[in-house]
């Protein structure tokens, strides 16, 4: 697969999940800012590598939660 279109499938996957953040009603996710940062496809586009931001000074307890509730979520 060409690296440009490999860009592009993993920029659409990342405003794709974007969008769908907003609409999880998961009480982990939804009183946190929560940002996708960054998604890396896999060659046969199987799997998902996602990076993801939160706004504010959380602590590793927070951050788990946060993982918790986004696995939870997809």
């Amino acid at each position: 697969m060409s690296g440009y279109r490999k860009e592009r499938i993993n920029d659409e996957v990342t405003r794709t999940l974007a969008d769908a953040l907003r609409s999880v009603k998961d009480p982990r996710i939804a009183e946190r800012f929560i940002t996708i940062t960054q998604c890396r496809v896999s060659g046969d586009l199987k799997y998902a590598r996602v990076f993801f931001s939160v706004m504010g000074k959380p602590d590793e307890a927070e951050i788990k939660e946060v993982k918790k509730g986004l696995v939870s979520a997809s």
